[in-house]
């Protein structure tokens, strides 16, 4: 049997993405690609993929899998989870890790990803990627389009996703280093492209203004809820391309932040854009959680740009050995109650 992680429950919402379907907007095709791309950079990194190699996105409550090949190396970099380690034969034993690490796992066992918390969405890779054609030149899902991942969609109980080794490498496990994945206190963005659409007023009340990230939100849009913004010109206007980040005001002024998985064009005015350096920080916003914004001029963004794109390529010096340390015996022993020798011990252990 080919080797395979195998989907024992898939979770809220688990999707095969990369860096995304780049060059194809003219033809009505989004990028797609990952929320987060600075987690997709690092979970790759921690086991030795290209930066490039298509991984796991979760969002909000994480699958279960199976290990159906002689061993894998899997990582994980994103949100806080519960992450549990188990033999697909024994349901009660298990041990617990903490993410942002690599771990080498055998056939028959099974890693459970619980309730995401901190954020929105967390990355899985495993060792040698995927073993899926590319569509376009990448393996990122496009739910509405039903292109691309696994059969152009979200994975579902059952499924047996190949992987390209059939054993993990001899190296070691590696954990990452001061990778800050925590949220601006503001997003920064340049006004426009259709900021004329808006008095000087809202635009001032926008950037001064707090938003909550709405139930509504998905891979396509972060709706947000908020102040709402008056038009000057009326809400309609030819349909434009739509940049990453693009911040459009529909008719109840309700501002809609454009993300991975934008259609190409648009017909509602963008009083705003986020800047690519912070669009990884806000693929990571959950629902319900705080925004607001800061206005950058364009030479600042594209300043920004470049930082982020040497803080992209310093993640591989951030990958430190794993050194598994236990907990000393005295304090362990007096967590559980001692009868006849026996170690009453929690189910799971960190």
């Amino acid at each position: 049997m080919s080797p395979a992680l195998r989907v024992l429950t898939p979770g809220l919402l688990t999707t095969i993405q990369d860096p995304g379907r780049v060059g194809y907007q003219s033809l009505g095709i989004p990028v797609s690609g990952a929320l987060d791309p600075v987690s997709l950079r690092a979970v790759n990194a921690l086991v030795g993929n290209e930066p490039g190699t298509g991984a796991l996105e979760i969002a909000y409550i994480g699958p279960t899998l199976a290990i159906d090949a002689d061993d894998a190396r899997l990582a994980f970099v994103g949100a806080n989870a519960p992450i549990e380690i188990r033999s697909e034969l024994n349901a009660t034993g298990c041990r617990r890790i903490d993410g942002g690490r690599s771990i080498r796992l055998r056939r028959g066992e099974v890693v459970s990803i619980g309730s995401l918390s901190g954020g929105a969405v967390l990355y899985i890779a495993v060792e040698g990627g995927f073993d899926i054609e590319p569509v376009l030149g990448s393996v990122s899902t496009y739910m509405r389009g039903g292109l691309g991942g696994w059969q152009g969609r979200a994975l579902t109980a059952g499924d047996r996703l190949p992987l390209r080794r059939a054993r993990a490498s001899d190296r070691g496990d590696c954990r990452l280093v001061d990778l800050d994945l925590s949220p601006p206190p503001r997003f920064r963005a340049v006004a426009g492209p259709q900021s004329d659409h808006f008095s000087d007023g809202e635009i001032a009340a926008f950037f001064a203004s707090e938003y909550i990230v709405g139930a509504g939100s998905d891979r396509m849009g972060m709706r947000l809820a908020g102040r709402r913004l008056g038009h000057a010109r009326g809400y309609d206007i030819a349909s434009d391309g739509i940049a990453p980040g693009s911040i459009q005001v529909p008719g109840n002024g309700q501002p809609i932040v454009l993300l991975a998985d934008r259609q190409t064009t648009g017909g509602y005015p963008k009083i705003a854009t986020v800047i690519s350096a912070d669009l990884p920080a806000l693929g990571r916003l959950p629902i319900g959680a705080a925004v607001r914004f800061e206005r950058v001029s364009i030479e600042q963004a594209e300043a920004l740009r470049r930082r982020y794109a040497g803080e992209l390529e310093a993640i591989r010096h951030r990958i430190a050995p794993l050194r598994e340390t236990g907990p000393a015996a005295a304090p362990e022993l007096l967590n559980h109650n001692l009868i006849s020798g026996v170690v009453d011990a929690r189910s799971c252990t960190l």
